[in-house]
């Protein structure tokens, strides 16, 4: 444990997506990189969309993905905190992740100090000005009353509907401006710095590596994917740094 002092972040693994033979080989691939990380991480932020659809039923969750979450039990049982950030597509998580895989889920932004800098972390989806239908949308998504009417369609069904509405998402809306979401997020972080000291804004989501300097002492950091860039983020002597795997 006295090796175990970096932080590590990433988001955007997809699990799901597009189809099941690919995404087994992301997880195995993810595997290896926890495994390569394991005898330095001290704390792991997964930081949104790390499942391409997740919902927990009272009795069932979704198939599949057991390397992924099996390595996530050997991680936290071995002393490593591990924070997990419900993103768009996989925010209907309802305690099996804390009781079973033992991560620590964070339903709203989180500001914490690590090593004496201050972050602010979340997915980053439906944040900034505009984009009010999205709004809208997710907050009937996190109605109780919508969750509760979704559980009681049959899981065949059900997760069959979500990865439908998944790729009909992608084709349509899915292509969203991307540089509009960063400058979203960049306005976002700009009014936070208004009212507290953060020295890194720590977002997924938009899918793509971007480093922007807000201050002389806080930047705005968007973490990649690993679909295309299989990008993370290292925090070791007090240094954040963009890493690839």
């Amino acid at each position: 444990m006295e090796e175990r002092t970096r932080i590590y972040f990433a988001s955007d693994f997809h699990l799901g997506s597009p189809n099941q033979a690919e995404s087994i080989i992301r997880e195995k691939k993810i595997c290896d990189w926890l495994s390569s990380i394991e005898k330095y991480a001290k704390e792991i932020y997964l930081v949104g969309d790390v499942f391409d659809f997740w919902f927990e039923y009272k009795t069932s969750i979704p198939k599949g993905f057991e390397r992924f979450k099996g390595k996530l039990c050997q991680l936290t049982n071995d002393g490593v905190k591990i924070h997990f950030f419900p993103g768009n597509h996989d925010l209907w998580t309802f305690g099996y992740l804390e009781k079973e895989l033992g991560l620590i889920v964070h339903r709203k932004p989180l500001i914490t100090s690590i090593d004496g800098k201050m972050f602010y972390i979340t997915h980053g989806d439906g944040l900034g000005p505009g984009n009010l239908k999205y709004k809208i949308l997710k907050s009937i998504f996190k109605s109780p009353i919508a969750q509760w009417l979704f559980s009681k369609i049959h899981p065949d069904w059900g997760i069959q509907l979500a990865h439908l509405w998944s790729r009909k998402s992608r084709k349509q809306g899915g292509q969203v401006n991307k540089e509009k979401l960063k400058d979203d997020l960049i306005l976002y972080s700009r009014k936070i710095l208004t009212n507290t000291d953060i020295n890194y804004f720590i977002f997924g989501h938009i899918h793509d590596p971007i480093d922007v300097e807000l201050t002389p002492t806080a930047k705005y950091i968007n973490i990649g994917d690993w679909i295309t860039h299989f990008s993370f983020l290292e925090f070791h002597n007090r240094t954040l740094l963009f890493k690839y795997f």
